[in-house]
């Protein structure tokens, strides 16, 4: 039950709130009741109006006294139950005991067509869990993760939403002195492979076994009357996964810093923090100012979700079988289908990539012929598949190379054996291979401007943005790569 001050702050809006609060039905181990800390004198400066109708909520409403006051976490909406979730993980690959540092979950909205989703306010303030922070946020970093969800979104790469975004009025204390903000964010939950690393080292099988049985219930309830259930939930969070880092791979994204707490059960990308889109092909690449060894590197990316599911699926062996050697046996089972399932979803989106209808076997090998050649001549990513698509080959220095007309023919001898259309192929490459990214020079600048108090170079790139394979003139001056000579550096922005 909500405690008496959470209680006295409950207010009713009108704006469409919906809330239910299963997460908080798990045993009280797994959360802790938490109220936001109210900000000063807050001002909303973005507000995503399509994502506020698909969750039922009245987008005017929002941008009133009372959706500004549950934004800013001044005012707790009906229904709502504050909340920070207990959890664990590995950090570089060492374990920590953690939670919601600097976030509070109000609760789950039931949207119009009965979808269910995680309402979460983040740099919110200090919480049971916050281990010496503040709990506070920075407006940069928010605006960040709100640029990056939303062009993942637009990719089709399954991800946390940001609803909205206010200052607080109230300072952020980091190097330097910053300009505070809370960023509202939608989740299919907040559950994660920290979660049942978390009820794992609690050594509490019951509680285990309720958390797995919820995550079932919540994301995977097809599963629910197999034999072996558990078994079945490990099998579809590593099939969501596979495709999930496929997709990543695919787009040129790094997210840079993939702890185990940072991978959701429901496979969506969550915790934006040092991320960034490649420009120039190379496997090593690694922008996050932390991650000194390249552990997170975008080719490192594949094989760090399988050492994150091995840790998933070292949880659930108690659960898996009576009897913890057999256990053991079907966790290494299900989890050495991983890279099988990976490299399907890889060379199947590589293919679309290509305008590859069907299917041979030498088709990983003029993928990674490419790959190569792209890597050797420091070619742009996403521009090369770009010029691909638009019969633009001149626009890559690296067509001049013998290298390159060797591979050329190649591929356009694979091209001919297919029986689609040109057109058609076509059409399957602009689908599949993005006209503009989120370019870092062009996110930090809108960062940049925004925190100047300028919004319109945000919402501009916002706009160019939400349909990335439209392919559009307007998009043309977004394609460009950035022309510093300086490495492009992330912080997690804590």
């Amino acid at each position: 039950m909500l405690n008496k001050e959470v209680e006295t702050m409950i207010k009713t809006d009108g704006i469409g709130w919906n809330f239910d609060n299963s997460y908080a039905q798990l045993p009280n181990e797994f959360y802790a009741e938490t109220l936001p800390e109210p900000s000063s004198s807050p001002e909303l400066v973005i507000l995503n109006y399509p994502l506020a109708a698909s969750l039922g909520l009245n987008e005017r409403a929002l941008e009133g006294e009372d959706g500004l006051a549950v934004f800013a976490g001044n005012k707790i909406p009906e229904g709502a139950q504050p909340i920070a979730q207990a959890y664990a993980g590995h950090q570089f690959g060492h374990f920590t005991m953690l939670g919601d540092g600097r976030a509070v979950l109000l609760g789950e909205q039931i949207t119009p067509s009965g979808k269910r989703v995680d309402i979460q306010l983040k740099g919110s303030g200090r919480t049971p869990f916050s281990r010496g922070g503040d709990g506070r946020a920075a407006l940069g970093p928010m605006l960040r993760e709100f640029i990056i969800s939303e062009a993942m979104h637009a990719l089709r790469i399954p991800t946390t939403r940001s609803l909205s975004v206010v200052v607080t009025g109230d300072p952020v204390h980091r190097e330097e002195t910053l300009e505070g903000a809370v960023m509202t964010r939608i989740a299919a939950s907040h559950l994660r492979v920290g979660t049942f690393q978390y009820a794992a080292a609690r050594q509490v099988i019951a509680d285990l076994r309720a958390l797995a049985d919820y995550a079932i219930e919540r994301h995977y309830p097809e599963v629910s009357g197999d034999a072996n259930r558990y078994e079945s939930l490990l099998q579809k969070v590593i099939d969501r996964q596979a495709s999930l880092i496929a997709k990543w791979q695919l787009a040129g994204f790094i997210h840079g810093v993939m702890n185990t707490d940072n991978m959701t059960i429901s496979g969506e990308t969550i915790d934006y923090g040092p991320c960034a889109f490649m420009d120039a092909y190379d496997p090593a690449t690694v922008f996050s100012s932390i991650d000194r060894q390249g552990r997170y590197a975008y080719g490192n990316q594949p094989g760090i979700a399988e050492w994150n599911l091995a840790r998933f699926a070292e949880t659930l062996i108690p659960l898996l079988h009576d009897d913890q050697e057999e256990g053991i046996k079907i966790a290494e089972q299900v989890l050495s289908g991983f890279g099988k399932l990976y490299h399907s979803y890889w060379l199947s989106g590589m293919r679309s990539k290509l305008g590859l209808f069907n299917e041979e076997e030498q088709d990983v090998k003029l993928a990674r012929d490419l790959l190569q050649l792209m890597k050797t001549n420091h070619a742009d990513y996403t521009n090369t598949f770009r010029a691909l698509t638009n019969d633009r080959l001149e626009e890559l220095p690296m067509c001049k190379t013998s290298g390159f007309d060797e591979w050329l023919e190649r591929y356009q001898d694979r091209l001919s054996r297919q029986s689609q259309s040109d057109e058609e192929c076509k059409q399957l490459m602009r689908d599949n291979n993005p006209a503009v990214i989120p370019r870092n020079h062009r996110v930090e600048e809108a960062m940049d401007a925004a925190i100047e108090g300028d919004f319109s170079v945000m919402e501009r790139l916002l706009e160019v943005l939400a349909d990335p394979y439209a392919y559009t003139a307007e998009q043309a001056e977004y394609t460009a790569p950035s022309t510093s000579t300086t490495p492009y550096q992330t912080f997690c922005g804590t």
